[in-house]
């Protein structure tokens, strides 16, 4: 019995919370949001249903309709850079902008198939593939899109090129139940088939080099190559659904998104995949990292997440077994720091509580707590090593009691 007390005593004195770090933006669409593409930390282009395209130019803390001139469905978007980019859709519709979603321009595909997919290698040179076996290639940002050959009349639902020469779109035969992989290494001129063991529909591919890549699709498959696809490897994702889209920074870091909100990622080059904790069950059908850390999915209902740190957890929540009589934050310890500090806060009553970091100019950084607290000292530690020097601001929410305090990270 003296056992079982003491094991109480310190479950009651040290609970340890964790904090899923991916958080929503609010993206002020309901409509289903199919693909994301950001070119750098501040500037992305999120595109959906009847036309819909999204733009921020502050990390997503604010997101404006933008008018796409077309109320076709856009499947994918794709930007070279914070001004030029293609977004492409149903019965053959591309749009292309110049100056970053100020006007978008209806290019002539040539084509009324369901187009699926966009990449650019630069800001002239460009593919799409679509339903039909299309393939589509312009070398002049769209001015012209010339067909190219595939060899096959059924569905590629995903396109990457690592240069203007080398590049694989994946699709499926539905008539003969077999997967098509297939690779260029001159710009489409012509096209030729890869294999694999895998042979189910792949819906998302991501080259990190002309070697590497790795592709994802039904049932939570994923196959991967080292050795351009003359070669690919079934790996295992630990998860059912289907995974639609995958975006690899390097050769070993990925994150992977699809049904029931599901987001996967692996920083061992798919050796290990491990599941995520998103917040919520909408279908993830787009994703974008623009380096190992900063990335956004987005999907059903105009859902948008966010992340600063790859997804991973990086605080660790600790309960203090004391009753306090008011609501108070403490300065972070140690400060300034690098790479973790403590922030330490107390709530007499059970409040809504929440605790949000932002830089010097304003800009949300990191949400660290956002839920129900029970009356309590709490202490948390925050890892930072991802961020860049400088001051930053972390501010207490709960109830009607707000502060704010100053932090500096070194490095």
């Amino acid at each position: 019995m003296k056992n079982l007390f003491t094991i109480l005593f310190f479950l009651l004195l040290f609970i340890r919370e964790i904090s899923p770090q991916w958080y929503q933006q609010t993206s002020n669409t309901t409509e289903d949001l199919l693909s994301i593409s950001f070119t750098d930390i501040n500037n992305g282009t999120a595109v959906g249903k009847n036309g819909t395209i999204l733009r921020t130019t502050d990390g997503g803390m604010n997101w404006n309709l933008q008018s796409s001139g077309t109320t076709k469905r856009l499947w994918d978007v794709f930007f070279t850079d914070e001004n030029f980019g293609t977004a492409v859709g149903d019965d053959g519709v591309i749009v292309r902008t110049t100056n970053g979603g100020i006007d978008w321009t209806l290019q002539n595909s040539g084509t009324t198939s369901w187009l699926n997919e966009v990449n650019f290698t630069d800001a002239n040179t460009g593919t799409v593939v679509g339903v039909n076996g299309t393939i589509l290639r312009t070398t002049n940002g769209g001015t012209t899109w010339t067909p190219q050959v595939s060899g096959t009349t059924e569905y590629l639902y995903c396109v990457c090129f690592v240069n203007a020469n080398v590049g694989t779109t994946i699709g499926y035969d539905w008539t003969n139940f077999a997967e098509i992989i297939l690779r260029t290494t001159n710009g489409g001129a012509a096209w030729f088939e890869q294999t694999s063991t895998a042979n189910y529909p792949f819906f998302g591919v991501s080259f990190i080099d002309e070697n590497n890549g790795t592709a994802v699709g039904t049932s939570g498959e994923i196959i991967r190559t080292t050795d351009g696809g003359t070669t690919w490897t079934t790996q295992a994702s630990g998860v059912i659904y289907t995974l639609n889209c995958v975006s690899f920074t390097d050769i070993n870091t990925g994150t992977a998104v699809g049904g029931n909100g599901t987001i996967i990622r692996t920083t061992n080059g798919g050796t290990a995949w491990e599941i995520q904790e998103s917040g919520t069950t909408k279908w993830f059908d787009g994703v974008c990292f623009i380096d190992s850390n900063f990335g956004w999915a987005v999907g059903k209902d105009g859902t948008i997440l966010h992340t600063t740190n790859g997804g991973v957890v990086f605080v660790e929540e600790e309960k203090v077994n004391k009753s306090p009589n008011d609501f108070s934050l403490s300065q972070n310890y140690p400060n300034p720091y690098n790479p973790s500090t403590v922030i330490k806060y107390s709530i007499p009553i059970v409040s809504q509580v929440t605790i949000k970091v932002f830089d010097v100019i304003g800009n949300e950084i990191e949400t660290l707590v956002d839920e129900e607290k029970a009356s309590g000292t709490y202490k948390l530690t925050w890892y930072a090593a991802q961020l860049p020097a400088g001051v930053y601001f972390y501010k207490l929410q709960a109830g009607n009691f707000v502060e704010t305090k100053k932090m500096v990270l070194l490095k």
